[in-house]
């Protein structure tokens, strides 16, 4: 049954059409990718399908009394109220009931309102019956196995106003996925996961009993969750039957038969247009008129089959290209007996480890379980007992979560010529293939987006030559093109790759080694992700 139709929904904001004709149906239990580059209309749809916005022309049907759950309609929270009590407020029916079961129950152990036994005791009843119509006795157990499952239980008695903001995502991601609601709209739900806690919404997600759509730029995750894909590019979508992979594919090979079919009518149109002339000038020498009603005829045709777009087989995308200035020793970082505690908490327990010259390694582990700490102190050598040795001419490219780090009042050129000594007009060659153009550059700080943030620190140490690179969540805030682009550069960068990365599709596609992290201790696995999950599994 149909649960959900758009039919030609189009949006503007500040004079730019952000999407032209928006047309698609969901399905009930329908599990839909919503995918596309940054700033292609995701964001905007899911407004409009929310009810936040609305559309400035055709329409969007919703079935009636079907509740849509988006993480965006998340009301602010009381700042006395404790993560738990925010949960538990999904349940306002619910906890109304027991609100007048109590009451109830005061009033009947009351000796003096003997009289009225019989009545509260029918009310009482009829009380009992609707909670357990709407299955209040798993309240509890529902709430706890949502906490357990995005890692949040440790956060029940905290008020909802001093946790981060990631943490505040997830305590409204457990709202929503409590309230079951038919539509459910999840915006980047990865974001701030780790891999366990990915893979444990995975699968509530893959036996979830409404509707699912999800706007990720995850690969594996939209691999493992959905089962349509819906594209929006150049304001207009396109639907898909399959998962994300299947979908590339698809796409590719359908760009591929439009191209043919576009440079068949091109040799058509070549052919009609040559015919025309010829036909003018056989009128123009002989002066008969059926020439040139012949060449009319022609051109009306002409006309009618002109209006194919040439389809674009490349998209452009941000041009990594790491180089090296000189390459390293052997060994690049050895860690022997390293010891590190933060706050009366051991964080690293006695690690060794060693990094070879070329190698590319993934560093994975639950959030807090170090990841970050431990690619730090490689930089600042800041532990308690044991030793890191850098070798020989290893020099050191470091990428933050947070991507750039600059002064918010700097513009996106000034930074970039902070790293890399050149002329304003070469810069700015340099940082069109970070997909920064014409006035972007002149762009501040402050007001750059994530992703933004993350391509301009990369367009920095593409030109900076280190032969070591340590990124911390390279793939965050990147959208699936740029993420693709630095899969391509980092697979024929020569010199050494550690990255924390909770990206599963990166990982399987890039790194040859993996270490896990866990209670303080690594385990080194000989493969990529996948190979590692298998071999900690046995």
């Amino acid at each position: 049954m149909i649960l959900c139709t758009v039919q030609h929904a189009k949006k503007m904001y500040g004079g730019n059409e952000i999407l032209k004709n928006i047309s698609l149906e969901i399905h009930e239990q329908d599990r839909v990718g919503i995918v596309g580059r940054n700033g292609s209309g995701k964001s905007t749809l899911f407004k409009l399908l929310s009810g936040i916005e609305h559309v400035d022309s055709g329409s969007i049907f919703i079935k009636k009394e079907a509740e849509v759950g988006y993480l965006a309609q998340l009301a602010q929270e009381d700042d006395q109220k404790s993560v738990y009590e925010v949960i538990s407020s999904t349940f306002k029916e619910i906890k109304e009931i027991e609100r007048n079961i109590q009451e109830i129950n005061l009033l009947i152990s009351d000796p003096s309102q003997s009289h009225r036994l019989e009545k509260n005791l029918n009310k009482l009843y009829k009380l009992q019956e609707s909670y357990e119509d709407l299955n209040g006795y798993s309240i509890e157990s529902k709430i706890n196995g949502v906490l357990a499952g995005l890692g949040i239980s440790h956060l029940s008695n905290q008020p909802f106003s001093h946790i981060s903001g990631g943490e505040q995502t997830k305590v409204g991601l457990a709202c929503l996925l409590l309230k079951e609601p038919e539509l459910l709209l999840l915006d980047e739900p990865t974001n701030h996961l780790d891999i366990d806690t990915m893979n444990w919404l995975e699968n509530y997600l893959q036996k979830y009993k409404g509707a699912v759509l999800v706007v990720s730029h995850d690969r594996y995750f939209l691999d493992k969750v959905t089962t349509k894909t819906i594209e929006i590019e150049d304001g207009e979508c396109t639907a898909y039957n399959c998962p994300y992979s299947l979908f590339v594919k698809e796409k590719e090979n359908n760009l591929l038969l439009e191209f043919e079919k576009y440079q068949e009518q091109q040799k058509k149109v070549r052919k009609i247009k040559e015919s025309i002339k010829q036909l003018r000038e056989w009128g123009a020498r002989s002066g008969n008129e059926k020439f040139f009603r012949r060449a009319r005829n022609m051109e009306k045709a002409l006309f009618r089959i002109q209006n194919m777009k040439r389809p674009q087989l490349e998209r452009k995308k941000a041009a990594f290209e790491f180089t090296i200035n000189k390459r390293s020793g052997q060994d690049v970082v050895v860690f022997e007996k390293v010891r590190k505690s933060i706050e009366d908490r051991l964080i690293l327990d006695n690690i060794d480890l060693q990094v070879r010259y070329g190698e590319k390694i993934a560093l994975v582990g639950k959030n807090g379980s170090g990841k970050s700490t431990l690619i730090t102190i490689i930089q600042n050598k800041t532990y308690e007992s044991g030793n890191i040795n850098l070798g020989p001419s290893v020099s050191v490219g470091y990428l933050s979560q947070k991507g750039l780090e600059a002064d918010p009042k700097l513009t996106v050129l000034d930074i970039f010529k902070e790293r890399v000594q050149m002329e304003d007009g070469e810069a700015r060659n340099h940082l069109a293939k970070f997909l920064f153009y014409g006035p972007s550059v002149y762009k501040k700080a402050s007001e750059l987006s994530g992703g933004e943030r993350t391509r301009l620190r990369l367009a920095q140490l593409v030109y900076e030559g280190f032969n070591f690179l340590i990124l911390d969540e390279p793939t965050n805030h990147l959208d699936i093109d740029s993420r693709e682009a630095l899969e391509l550069a980092l697979e024929e960068f020569e010199g050494t790759i550690l990255a924390v990365t909770h990206d599963r599709y990166f990982m399987n596609k890039l790194f040859e080694r993996t270490i896990w992290l866990e209670s303080g201790k690594l385990e080194s696995y000989s493969g990529n992700y996948n190979y590692a999950v298998e071999k900690k599994n046995r």
